[in-house]
């Protein structure tokens, strides 16, 4: 059975036709949102404990874990990338050299770019010159997925490059997790949102960490949370963190880590080279009715006004100038079409009508 025909069949999904909006807000299927619905439900009658949520937040990392290649054990929880990878930034010694991308996403560098008053600079390269630049820096941090475009990083060219160098990596799979099957177990660090691909409410968010830079980090959200018990650290002092990731965890967002822990498994049962080939087959088709070369991405950008995709039907976004649109595992060639018409395009794939 087709992802098409296990997605649309089961009636999971209530996408309308032309959404493409998923890098900015991926949609739920059913399940998940009858889930946050009950929660809401019970939050609504008093009907939920605390400690009630603690399930949901273990699932959720459990969840993050295997759609990366990582045991759960190293996967801390929070809410936003940006408050993730600020224990990383705060963290680096005064005067660190970060690697970064030119145009990645603000939430990705801006952590890093904040702690220059300790001398902390952030240098920007292309991406493909990424791997080459490498040496000489003390992190290396980059979205496997570009936000703007859609250009993917060459993950086995920067892991020989940083294992060479011996310089950490910092990946945010927030616009790859979801989509693109993925085995990290090698890099440093591994942040994303669930808001998007991982079809998760907002306030959702996961940092796994390589057990050789437990100790780089600074816990600089520390909570009761990220005790190795979190009910037995509740008052008093001393500080007494956990001993693996979790000393990172945030107090988790409960309605938010509810939803998570329903998206994440559902994604993780599912083939993901079978949904990448889906999500890509959709974007190539688009290039290729604009006589655009294929890019092996779910994420294409091309130049339309989003005012005119919007009044055709289609729910994109505006980024660094052009239209951006994501294709995830309910969209269809029917989307295609409808942008291409949008477009004033004929509607063909592959040089053949459809």
């Amino acid at each position: 059975m087709t992802i098409d025909e296990r997605v649309w069949g089961s009636g999971e999904f209530a996408v309308p036709d032309g959404y493409l909006n998923t890098p900015s807000v991926g949609i739920p299927p059913a399940h998940v949102a009858h889930a946050v619905a009950d929660a809401v439900g019970r939050w609504q009658r008093g009907g939920d404990k605390p400690g009630d949520f603690d399930e949901a937040v273990a699932l959720s990392r459990q969840g993050f874990a295997g759609l990366i290649g990582v045991p759960a054990s190293r996967v801390a929880i929070g809410a936003s990338v940006s408050q993730l990878l600020a224990v990383v930034a705060a963290g680096l010694p005064d005067g660190a050299k970060v690697l970064a991308v030119s145009g990645e996403f603000t939430s990705t560098t801006f952590p890093f770019a904040a702690q220059g008053h300790r001398g902390v600079t952030v240098t920007e390269v292309d991406l493909a010159g990424l791997p080459a630049a490498v040496p000489g820096h003390d992190l290396v941090v980059v979205s496997v997925v570009q936000s703007a475009n859609g250009a993917t990083v060459g993950l086995d060219a920067l892991r020989a490059a940083a294992e060479a160098a011996g310089v950490p990596v910092a990946l945010d799979v927030s616009q790859a997790a979801g989509w693109m099957p993925l085995r990290l177990d090698w890099a440093d660090w591994v942040v994303a949102a669930g808001y998007k691909w991982l079809l998760s409410p907002r306030g959702s968010a996961w940092l796994a960490v390589h057990p050789r830079v437990l100790d780089r980090g600074a816990p600089v959200a520390a909570g009761w949370y990220a005790g190795e018990d979190p009910w037995q650290t509740l008052y008093g002092m001393p500080l007494r963190l956990a001993g693996g990731a979790r000393r990172y965890d945030l107090s988790p967002v409960w309605l938010a880590q509810v939803g998570a822990s329903v998206a994440l498994p559902y994604l993780a049962s599912l083939d993901l080279a079978e949904v990448r080939a889906h999500c890509v087959k959709l974007a190539d088709a688009l290039l290729a009715g604009l006589g655009l070369p294929a890019r092996g991405t779910a994420i294409v950008s091309v130049e339309a006004d989003p005012g005119h995709l919007a009044a055709a039907g289609i729910s994109a976004s505006a980024r660094a100038g052009k239209a951006r649109l994501g294709f995830h595992l309910y969209n269809t060639l029917g989307d295609v079409e409808r942008v291409l018409s949008a477009l004033g395009q004929p509607v063909q794939y592959r040089g053949r009508p459809c």
